[in-house]
């Protein structure tokens, strides 16, 4: 099949590609196989689709729609694979071929053009809560996801080397790492977690309506999972007067709503938006960064 990738998709890759990665180079061939394998008919590629994969609109051998995605293995691909595996549906996007090993995912197709983020921002923060509460199930035995523990400790390094090159952000990176290794040091019943969680990745789908796509899994506890959520809509937030006090309020109600400890989901969403900040400013997203440590500061 000869397509041009999403631009999307180009970008975001280069922002993080590492010297000598030929995933996009290979990509067509990985397609005509994945396709191959599973007897699809390609209906077209997903635009703009999103920022770590290919997303293709197939049919399978008996004309049903369906989904394959294709992932480059640094997203973990085996991964995000296996949570599926494990949700079986409930909360998630279904898993078609879950037998297979080629790095690419066959899925049951949703509505990828109405995510929960088209509802008004209270309806989509209950669609999408609930939608979470669904995926919090105790991880398989002998799992090998990543925790959040690791998860964090690589993410910690590198924030300190930003800290280091730039003395304006020690504060506020200091109290992040301060709140990670207290969350850390008394950490509660560990769930299997979607890992990115937001609005834009729950669409409608037929069969529930509404279910989660893209994890990034990862195993701890759920207030890590729910602190992505808290900043949905940030450039909202950050545009309003009263930007500080409204994600004030929405802390306690997501807390309060998923049972969550309160102070525990403000300590991981300062850590989070601080994280996520720094990335966006080392890949020269400046404004994104902007808006998020600001939002940090808030916290």
């Amino acid at each position: 099949m000869a397509f041009e990738p999403p631009q999307r998709l180009v970008t975001a890759l280069g922002e993080t590609t590492r010297d000598g990665d030929d995933w996009l180079e290979k990509l067509p061939t990985a397609v005509e196989q994945a396709v191959a394998l599973r007897e699809l008919t390609i209906e077209r590629v997903q635009v703009p689709g999103g920022r770590s994969s290919l997303v293709l609109l197939v049919r399978r051998a008996d004309d049903t729609p369906a989904v394959l995605k294709l992932v480059p293995p640094r997203s973990r691909p085996e991964s995000e694979r296996a949570a599926l595996a494990h949700w079986n549906g409930l909360g998630a996007a279904r898993l078609l071929d879950p037998a297979a090993s080629d790095g690419a995912l066959l899925m049951e197709r949703l509505h990828r053009d109405v995510s929960v983020r088209s509802l008004p921002e209270a309806k989509a923060l209950l669609e999408a809560a609930g939608t979470l509460r669904r995926l919090w199930v105790e991880p398989p035995s002998g799992h090998r996801f990543e925790t959040v523990a690791e998860r964090t400790e690589r993410q910690a390094v590198a924030m300190r080397a930003s800290a280091d090159a730039d003395a304006e952000l020690g504060p506020l990176v200091d109290a992040a790492l301060a709140a990670r290794d207290e969350l850390i040091a008394a950490a509660p019943e560990p769930r299997l977690l979607h890992g990115t969680f937001r609005q834009s990745k729950v669409l409608a789908g037929d069969r529930l309506p509404w279910l989660a796509v893209g994890p990034d899994p990862v195993v701890g506890e759920t207030a890590f999972d729910l602190a992505r959520l808290v900043r949905d809509r940030v450039e909202d937030l950050i545009a309003s007067p009263s930007g500080a006090s409204i994600t004030r309020r929405r802390v306690k109600k997501l807390a309060e709503s998923l049972e969550v400890e309160q102070e525990r989901l403000r300590g991981w969403t300062l850590f989070r938006a601080v994280e996520s900040g720094l990335r966006a400013l080392r890949v020269g997203r400046v404004q994104d960064s902007e808006l998020l440590l600001e939002f940090a500061g808030w916290l």
